[in-house]
C-alpha cells in the first residue's frame, strides 16, 4: 500500500474499524452497494472488496490527493506482478468492484443518485482549531500540511454534536439516511471521548437502532489538542471520558487528562465501532427529506430516540405525516366544522373493522375535547334538568351544578334559560333509579368498569331513557382502545348487532396516546342525521372547529391500525331491528333552532365537489417557513420544560407593541384553541350579569349568531355608509342612554368583515363614551395584523385608558381578545388569547371552566414565533410585510372585477375580507339548471348567497351575515389558483344574467 504525508497512515483507528467490520457475518457486504467515507489511501475499501465480494464499493474522500493514491493502491492490488488482472471466483477483478472519487462525505452519491445498501466510515471527530478551514479552496495542489489537517480535523457542521467533535459524523448520518436503502446498514468508528451515551444518542435521536460491534482503547494521538474539550467542560455539566494509559479502567475528564498529558503522562480513550439501521425507514426518510428542504436549523431539536418501541410506533409515523403535509402544502386546507372528512372516515373505518359496527364519516362529529362535546350537547338541548356522571361534571359551568330549580322546572315558562345538572354515580342501577325518579331530559354517563364487559348495563340505560323520554349520551372514553387488539366493551358489542337508537349517542374522548400527554380529540357518534348536523353547527358557533394538527395525530394512529387490513374482508354484519321509539323527547332549544335555521354557517361540501370558500375566516395564503419550522419542532421535541411553553411574556410584548394595550400584575391571561371559544365565555359572563351585548351593524356574523345561540340580550348599534359602517361616538352615546349594563363588541383595529380600520383617535372617542356609561368593552383583534393602508398610524391604548381611569364608571373595563393567525401568518396553528383586567369579570369568566386550551406543543410553537417576531428585520416580519402587499393587490383586483360586473364595493384598507353590494342583480330573476332539476329565484338579500353558490360554486356571505343591508362578504386570502377561479366565478355570475 502506498502512502504520502498528506493522508493518514493506517493506524489504530482504522485497524479497530476494520476489526469491527469483521464482527459482522460474511453476508453483510456480499453483492451489496457500499460506500466508504474518508477512504484515505483506500485500503479498507480494497479489503472489503477482496474479502466480501460486494457489487460495488465507492471509496470517497474530500482530499483529492488521497483519491489519487487510492486509485494507485487499487491497481497495485488488482494486478499481478506481470500487470495482468487478478480474477476472483466470480470472474471479477477489484477494478470491477471498487471505484474512488473526490467527495465531501456522500455528495458524489447524492449527485449521481446512487442508492447504497451499506455505508461505512472511519471519520475524524476533533474540533478544528481553525473553523475557516473548510472554506478554503481545496485542490490537489494545496500544501501537504493543509491536506493532512483537512483529513485530521473537521470544521463546525451546524449540528448540536459539534460541541463534542461529532458534527461531521452527524452530517454523514443524515446524508446517509437520504441515500441508503430502507434495510441498509451504516457502520461508523467513534472515539469514546464524549462518552458512550453521547455517541449512541447521535444515532438514536435520528431514528436509528444502534449496536456496538467492537470496542477497545487506543492512545490519544500526540498531535491532538484537547484544550477545546476542556473549554466545553468549563461551560457545561458534560464530562468527556479519557483514561490514564491503556490499562486504566476509571474514566477521567478532559481537564484532568489535559493536565496529565502536559505532565508527560500518556492518555487513552475508548474507540468503538457502531452499526445502525433505520427503525422505520420510509417514515424517517420523509422526516429528513423535509428537514433538508430549508429546515436544517430545527434538526437539532429532533429526537427520535425512544425507550419504549410502542412510543416510537406512534410518534415516528405522525412526524413523517406532518413533515409530508408541511412539505407538500403551502397552507393547511379548509375542513368542515364537523371535522376532517378523512379523520372521520378513519374513525368509522376503525369501528367497522375492529368492532364490526357499520358506520360512515357522516355518523361522526369531531370535538376538541370530551368536555367541549358534553357542554355543547347541553347547550344545544338546554334541558331544564340533566343528570351527568359525577366523573364528567368537573368542567361544567358552576351555575349548572348549583342551580336549585329542579322542583319548579315543570311550571317555569322560561325553563330553557336555566340548565340544572344533577351529579350521579356511574353505577348503572343507581343511575337508572335517578332517571326514573327525576325524569331528566338529558343523561350523560359512562359505564362502570365492572359493568363494561357485557351490554346489559347499556341496554338497561337505553330502555330506561326510552321510557322516560330522556336523551342518552354514553361516554366510552375509559374503555376505548386504539390498538390492533382492542378489548371490546358492552356498548360496541351492542352496536355491532343493533342500530343506535335515535335518542342515544356515543361520546368518546381520545386521551390514551403514549406520546403527547393531554393532547385530546373527542368524537360523537350518532345514527340520527338531524342531531349530527345540529352538533356540527353548534361546534362551529361555539368553538369554530377542532385543531387540524390534533386530528392529524390521531388520524395517523387510526391509519396505522387500518393500513395493513384487507378491505371488506369480513362480510357485513346483519344488525337487528331497532326497538320501539322513545317517548316524546326534548328537542333543540328555541334559541338554537332559531340560530341554526337562519345563521349563515359554512357550506358543507358534497363529495367530489370543489367549492371556493370565501365565506370562512381562514387564510389560505402560504405559511412562512418559520411557522412550519415552529410547528414541526414543537411536535418533534421531547422533554419540553415549562419555561419553553410560557407564552405570557411574549403575548404581553405582542399586545403592547401592536396595540399599546396596558398590562400589570393583576391582568389575567387566558388561552384557548381559538378566540371564538373565549368570546363565547364572555357572552356567558354578560348573560350572567344581566347585561346587554351591543354589536355595531357590520360585525362578524358568526359572532353575532353565537351570542344569539347563547340567548344573550343583543342590541344592534346603527352604522352608516357615510363613515364606512364604522361605529361613531355620537351614535354610541345615544344608544347607551337607553341601555342598562352595556357590553360592546368591537372588531379592531381591522373591522371584520368590512376591512376598514379604526384610527387611534376614533378608538379614543369610542372608549371615552364607554367609560362614561360604564360599559364593558370587548376589543377583538383576531382579524387584525394585515394592514395595507400606509397612512394608518397604529394604536396606543395605554395613554387613552390611563386618561379615562379617573372619570370612568367602576363597571368600565376593556378586555382584549385576539389570536396570532394574521399577525404571525400561522395558517392552521390555532391559538387565542384574552386579557382581563377587572377582578369581578375574571371571577365570572373562571366560573365557566370548559375551555379547550392549547396543548403544550402549540404553546411551544407560539412562543418560538413570538420570540422571532421581536427580532427586527427577521424573516417572519418580512413574510408578513410581503403578504400585506399580496392582500393589497388582491383587494384591488377583486374590487375592479366586482365593479366591472355591477357590484358596489366598500373601500377596504386591511384584513382578509371585503364587502360589496350586488346592485346590478337585486330584483332580477335567475334560473339555474342542476342535473335534471332547475332552481329559480328573484334575487334579494336572503338568496344571493344561494344563487352565487348554485350558479358558480363560490361560497360567500350575504347581507344577513354582514348585517349591512345589501352587502355581501368575500374572504380574499385564497390560494393563487383559487383566487383566479373566484374572479372567474364573479364574471360567470354576471354572464348568467346575459350581461
Amino acid at each position: 500500500m502506498m502512502v504520502i504525508p498528506s493522508i493518514f497512515i493506517p493506524e489504530d483507528w482504522s485497524f479497530t474499524f476494520y476489526e469491527g467490520l469483521n464482527r459482522h457475518p460474511d453476508s453483510i457486504f456480499k453483492d451489496r452497494t457500499v460506500a466508504e467515507l474518508g477512504c484515505g489511501n483506500g485500503w479498507i475499501s480494497i479489503a472489503i472488496a477482496e474479502k466480501w465480494s460486494p457489487l460495488k464499493v465507492y471509496g470517497l474522500d474530500i482530499n483529492p490527493r488521497a483519491v489519487k493514491v487510492a486509485w494507485i493502491n487499487l491497481y497495485l492490488n488488482a494486478l499481478d506482478d506481470n500487470g495482468e488482472p487478478i480474477y476472483d471466483e466470480e470472474n471479477k477483478t477489484l477494478l470491477d468492484r471498487v471505484e474512488f472519487y473526490e467527495s465531501d462525505l456522500l455528495s458524489y452519491c447524492k449527485d449521481h443518485k446512487i442508492e447504497l445498501e451499506r455505508i461505512v466510515g472511519c471519520i475524524p471527530q476533533i474540533l478544528n482549531p481553525n473553523p475557516d478551514a473548510m472554506s478554503k479552496m481545496i485542490t490537489e495542489y494545496a500544501s501537504e500540511e493543509f491536506l493532512y489537517s483537512l483529513s485530521n480535523y473537521c470544521a463546525l457542521q451546524g449540528f448540536v454534536e459539534d460541541q463534542f467533535g461529532l458534527g461531521l459524523i452527524a452530517r454523514a448520518v443524515e446524508e446517509g439516511i437520504d441515500v441508503i436503502k430502507p434495510m441498509g446498514i451504516m457502520i461508523f468508528n467513534m472515539g469514546g471521548r464524549p462518552g458512550h451515551a453521547v455517541c449512541k444518542r447521535l444515532f438514536e435521536r435520528r431514528g436509528l437502532c444502534v449496536t456496538k460491534l467492537w470496542q477497545t482503547k487506543i492512545l490519544q494521538a500526540a498531535d491532538t489538542d484537547i484544550s477545546a474539550l476542556v473549554e466545553i467542560e468549563k461551560s457545561s455539566p458534560h464530562r468527556f471520558e479519557f483514561f490514564m494509559g491503556l490499562g486504566g479502567d476509571q474514566p477521567i475528564c478532559a481537564r484532568t487528562a489535559w493536565a496529565y498529558g502536559k505532565a508527560g503522562g500518556r492518555i487513552s480513550h475508548a474507540l468503538s465501532v457502531y452499526s445502525c439501521q433505520l427503525r422505520q425507514p420510509s417514515q424517517v426518510k420523509k422526516i429528513f427529506e423535509f428537514l433538508k428542504n430549508g429546515f436544517h436549523d430545527i434538526s437539532n431539536s429532533l429526537d427520535l430516540s425512544f425507550e419504549d418501541d410502542s412510543v416510537a410506533d406512534e410518534k415516528i409515523p405522525f412526524l413523517a405525516y406532518l413533515a409530508s403535509v408541511l412539505k407538500e402544502n403551502s397552507f393547511l386546507p379548509y375542513e368542515p366544522p364537523a371535522g376532517s372528512k378523512q379523520f372521520r372516515s378513519l374513525i368509522a373505518g376503525f369501528m367497522k373493522t375492529y368492532h364490526h359496527i357499520p358506520l360512515s364519516a357522516d355518523n361522526v362529529v369531531v370535538f376538541p375535547s370530551r368536555t367541549v362535546a358534553i357542554e355543547n350537547v347541553l347547550r344545544l338541548f338546554s334541558p331544564r334538568l340533566a343528570i351527568v356522571d359525577e366523573h364528567l361534571t368537573q368542567n361544567l359551568p358552576r351555575q349548572w351544578l348549583t342551580s336549585l330549580k329542579v322542583e319548579t322546572a315543570e311550571t317555569c315558562k322560561n325553563s330553557e334559560e336555566v340548565i340544572t345538572v344533577i351529579e350521579a354515580p356511574r353505577q348503572s342501577d343507581l343511575m337508572v333509579e335517578l332517571i326514573k325518579k327525576l325524569k331528566p331530559q338529558v343523561v350523560v354517563t359512562g359505564i362502570a368498569e365492572f359493568e363494561s364487559v357485557t351490554s346489559s348495563a347499556f341496554e338497561h340505560l337505553l330502555d330506561t331513557t326510552r321510557e322516560t323520554g330522556s336523551r342518552l349520551f354514553i361516554d366510552i372514553s375509559d374503555h376505548f382502545e386504539l390498538s390492533s387488539l382492542p378489548s371490546s366493551n358492552g356498548v360496541v358489542k351492542y352496536l355491532a348487532g343493533s342500530p343506535l337508537p335515535s335518542h342515544a349517542a356515543i361520546v368518546c374522548g381520545l386521551l390514551k396516546n403514549r406520546v403527547y400527554s393531554d393532547l385530546e380529540v373527542a368524537f360523537v357518534i350518532s345514527e340520527e342525521e338531524t342531531v349530527l348536523k345540529a352538533l356540527s353547527k353548534t361546534l362551529e358557533l361555539l368553538q369554530g372547529s377542532t385543531a387540524l394538527i390534533s386530528q392529524y395525530y390521531y388520524g395517523c394512529l387510526f391509519h396505522e391500525l387500518l393500513a395493513f387490513q384487507l378491505a371488506d374482508r369480513h362480510p357485513a354484519v346483519e344488525r337487528g331491528a331497532q326497538k320501539g321509539k322513545a317517548s316524546e323527547m326534548i328537542g333543540f332549544s328555541s334559541a338554537a333552532i332559531s340560530v341554526l335555521d337562519h345563521a349563515e354557517l359554512s357550506i358543507t361540501e358534497a363529495d367530489n365537489s370543489s367549492l371556493i370558500h370565501m365565506d370562512v375566516d381562514q387564510s389560505f395564503l402560504p405559511i412562512p417557513n418559520a411557522v412550519k419550522a415552529a410547528i414541526f419542532e414543537s411536535f418533534s421535541r421531547q422533554n419540553i420544560v415549562e419555561s419553553e411553553t410560557e407564552v405570557t411574556r411574549g403575548v404581553t410584548q405582542f399586545v403592547g407593541s401592536s396595540y399599546g394595550f396596558p398590562t400589570d400584575g393583576s391582568t389575567e391571561f387566558l388561552y384557548a384553541d381559538r378566540p371564538l371559544a373565549l368570546f363565547n365565555k364572555l357572552v356567558l359572563c354578560c348573560l350572567q350579569e344581566g347585561g346587554t351585548l351591543c354589536f355595531p351593524v357590520g360585525s362578524n356574523g358568526n359572532y353575532v349568531a353565537a351570542a344569539k345561540f347563547s340567548r344573550a340580550n343583543i342590541l344592534n348599534i346603527p352604522t352608516s355608509s357615510e363613515v364606512g359602517y364604522k361605529l361613531t361616538e355620537n351614535t354610541l352615546a345615544r344608544v347607551f342612554e337607553t341601555v342598562n349594563k352595556p357590553w360592546i363588541y368591537i372588531s379592531g383595529p381591522t373591522i371584520n368583515p368590512t376591512g376598514l380600520l379604526y384610527s387611534n383617535g376614533e378608538m379614543k372617542d369610542i372608549l371615552s363614551v364607554c367609560a362614561k356609561f360604564g360599559a364593558r368593552v370587548i376589543i377583538d383583534t383576531s382579524f387584525s395584523g394585515v394592514e395595507y393602508n400606509d397612512g394608518w398610524g397604529g394604536w396606543e391604548l395605554k395613554s387613552t385608558l390611563a386618561a379615562l381611569t379617573s372619570s370612568a364608571k367602576p363597571s368600565f373595563c376593556v378586555s382584549l381578545l385576539g389570536g396570532l393567525f394574521l399577525k404571525m401568518l400561522t395558517g392552521g396553528l390555532n391559538f387565542g388569547f384574552l386579557l382581563l383586567n377587572q377582578p369581578s369579570l375574571i371571577d365570572a369568566f373562571n366560573s365557566f371552566p370548559g375551555l379547550s386550551k392549547p396543548h403544550s406543543t402549540i404553546k411551544y410553537a407560539v412562543k418560538k414565533l413570538l420570540d422571532l417576531r421581536e427580532q427586527t428585520g427577521g424573516s417572519l416580519l418580512n413574510c408578513v410585510g410581503g403578504q400585506e402587499k399580496v392582500m393589497e393587490t388582491r383587494y384591488e383586483r377583486f374590487k375592479e372585477t366586482l365593479q366591472n360586473c355591477g357590484w358596489e364595493v366598500l373601500e377596504a384598507h386591511a384584513g382578509l375580507s371585503m364587502v360589496a353590494k350586488p346592485s346590478a342583480y337585486l330584483g332580477k330573476s335567475i334560473k339555474v339548471s342542476e342535473n335534471s332539476a332547475a332552481w329559480e329565484a328573484k334575487l334579494d338579500d336572503s338568496n344571493i348567497r344561494e344563487a352565487m353558490l348554485r350558479c358558480t360554486g363560490l361560497c360567500i356571505n350575504s347581507a344577513s351575515w354582514t348585517g349591512i343591508p345589501g352587502y355581501c362578504r368575500f374572504t380574499i386570502a385564497l390560494e393563487d389558483g383559487e383566487f383566479e377561479r373566484a374572479l372567474n366565478c364573479v364574471i360567470k355570475f354576471q354572464k348568467a344574467f346575459g350581461n
